[in-house]
């Protein structure tokens, strides 16, 4: 597809339910110029603008296309994914549970949900429902555990356990997804009801967003909704991309659809201290709470040379600033293809949706800054031409570096076991499993449904295709110390992950795992190997030694990775036990059990 035609994509939106407010329009003379130019600049599909007013929605203006194929204009009814802008809504149905006394902002969680389990003691005894929806619990995004994979909100939940913090409690702001979706599963557990049923009972019904729903599923049982584009990887070409579908199990993070009419109410609750259409929706103290400082971020505009931008904050589900003087208080919201920005200025009364088609379109900040400075009568900042700069500077730093990808490859090597050894199931705790696979001549790499095309690159490392929608990932085999491929390293999100390759279930088994029970004599010395904590095998010492499955009748020693120990079996009798490690090989005779 070509570049927009910048001459056919402007609509001003005409619906009898929506007056547009004249005076917002005399602010806004020349908006719709800067918006024009922006649609060009930035082969931007389409952007959705609506203003609130005292509490209404005075203003709605689609820009370029929700469908760009099909040349269909934004309506104030057109739905689009919010994304993040669903962590307001859970923080929000949160603080309802804490206005009951169901639960604390700043009491361990623990204390009202028991079955949670983070990394580690200190956390569990610790880490608060604020900490959870404010970003500071120092465990960071690992959104690969998420991102296109099947497991539902309990599963994720039941995760929390693998993540090591990056850093300390409340050091610092790491933006986390899964603390969202474990936040709504809470409501579950508290509730006895999903977090889309109290969503819903709770808040979008007393706020009337009729339209609003929580899946891609239901968004498509209507007709006015946005169709993704972008912009093909170094090129202007636009093109239509898929929705992104799996948000099922991380829903409470980022899975509502709602338009630009719906957002409006929600917004006009938040802007009049919970209240809508007369009613309290929301307690006031709930709306004052997701909005008070709970860490601290950076002020990163400061680096750049910008000031217009200070001081930023996080709450819960949305973050304070000062922008020019005036307190803002926003969130966005990033999926591919799409992107929102809910904002307001409570001093001021006035707040701005907005929605932006395409991940390599303007920046949704850049347009509400603007939509701000005109209302307020200030200057308008070139964020457009900002904007510019970085994406043309970010593009070609892309397109060279992807260029070099195979420098540093050392040429004419192979690797060192036979290709049938580097293929299975591995798995991560945390993660799940990453399948390798051979068909015909091609190597596949399948981590949940991210699937992709791999090659060997050199030694024991094979690299997947460098996909602009799934990503890039270097394996990095490693062999355990009898020689076999056992593991692989892989960067995922903010570090280095280890999947070890999947031992065959049946090798666990009760049935298997009983028939090596017993005592087991060398000279004078003798050992028992037993089963405890349901299907683990042990050898009794002190202290007792821990045999992990490896082969059939071969187990390794957990706490010695250079030992293992082999059954001998004779006419489907265990008669024997060896012990191995680099020092020797020594063989216990399994005792007879007396009749």
């Amino acid at each position: 597809m070509k570049p927009i035609n910048v001459a056919i994509c402007l609509f001003l939106i005409s619906n009898i339910g929506y007056s547009q407010d004249l005076d917002i329009q005399k602010q806004l003379i020349g908006f719709d110029k800067e918006m024009e130019k922006n649609l060009k600049d930035w082969n931007m599909p389409g952007a959705g603008v609506g203003i609130v007013k005292n509490g209404k929605l005075v203003f709605v203006k689609g820009y370029g296309f929700r469908d760009y194929e099909r040349k269909s204009p934004i309506t104030p009814n057109t739905l689009f994914q919010i994304a993040s802008n669903t962590k307001l809504f859970t923080s929000t149905a949160i603080g309802l549970l804490v206005n009951e006394g169901k639960l604390d902002w700043d009491k361990p969680i623990k204390t009202f949900v028991p079955s949670i389990e983070f990394y580690n003691n200190e956390l569990n005894n610790t880490i608060t429902i604020r900490d959870m929806l404010s970003h500071r619990t120092g465990v960071t995004r690992h959104d690969l555990i998420w991102y296109k994979s099947d497991f539902n909100r309990t599963e994720l939940f039941e995760k929390l356990k693998y993540l090591e913090p990056a850093q300390p409690l409340r050091q610092g702001f790491l933006y986390n997804n899964l603390m969202y979706a474990a936040s709504g599963h809470i409501i579950n557990l508290i509730e006895g009801k999903t977090w889309e049923q109290y969503v819903q009972e709770k808040l979008l019904n007393p706020l009337k967003m009729k339209s609003t729903v929580f899946t891609i599923t239901d968004m498509l049982k209507q007709t006015d909704v946005f169709i993704p584009f972008n912009e093909k990887r170094d090129t202007t070409i636009l093109y239509k991309t898929s929705y992104m579908n799996e948000t099922e199990g991380l829903g409470p993070a980022g899975s509502i659809v709602s338009n630009i009419s719906d957002m409006s109410h929600w917004l006009a609750a938040l802007m009049n201290k919970g209240k809508y259409d007369g009613i309290q929706v929301i307690p006031e103290a709930v709306v004052n709470a997701t909005m008070q400082p709970s860490i601290a971020l950076d002020n990163s505009s400061l680096d750049q040379g910008f000031t217009e931008i200070l001081n930023p904050v996080y709450g819960m589900g949305r973050q304070t600033q000062s922008y020019r003087g005036h307190q803002i208080v926003m969130h966005g919201g990033d999926l591919r293809g799409i992107h929102s920005q809910i904002s307001y200025m409570p001093q001021d009364s006035i707040g701005v949706i907005v929605f932006v088609i395409g991940d390599h379109s303007l920046r949704y900040n850049s347009i509400v800054y603007n939509i701000y400075e005109h209302l307020l009568g200030l200057s308008i900042t070139p964020w457009s031409e900002r904007g510019l700069k970085n994406r043309d500077a970010r593009k070609k730093q892309g397109k060279e570096g992807r260029e070099k990808a195979i420098v540093g490859q050392v040429k004419n090597t192979k690797p060192s076991h036979p290709l049938s050894d580097y293929l299975g199931d591995f798995e991560n705790s945390a993660y799940g499993t990453i399948n390798i696979a051979r068909k015909d001549t091609a190597i596949t790499f399948t981590l949940h449904n991210i699937h992709l095309p791999m090659h060997h690159f050199h030694y024991d490392r094979f690299d997947t295709k460098n996909d602009e929608v799934d990503g890039f990932y270097s394996l990095n085999y490693q062999t355990n110390p009898q020689g076999d491929i056992e593991r692989f390293i892989v960067s995922l999100d903010e570090g280095e992950v280890i999947f070890v390759k999947k031992i065959d279930a049946s090798l666990s088994s009760i049935t298997t795992l009983s028939k090596y029970t017993g005592k087991y004599k060398i000279g004078t010395n003798s050992v028992k190997v037993f089963i405890k904590n349901k299907a683990h095998l042990f050898i009794e010492g002190s202290p007792d030694l821990e045999l992990i499955p490896y082969r059939s009748n071969i187990f390794k020693i957990k706490e010695f990775s250079d030992a293992s120990v082999e059954f001998v079996v004779k006419n489907d009798k265990v008669v024997a036990m060896k012990q191995k490690n680099g020092s020797g090989e020594y063989e216990f005779k399994k005792e007879e059990v007396q009749k």
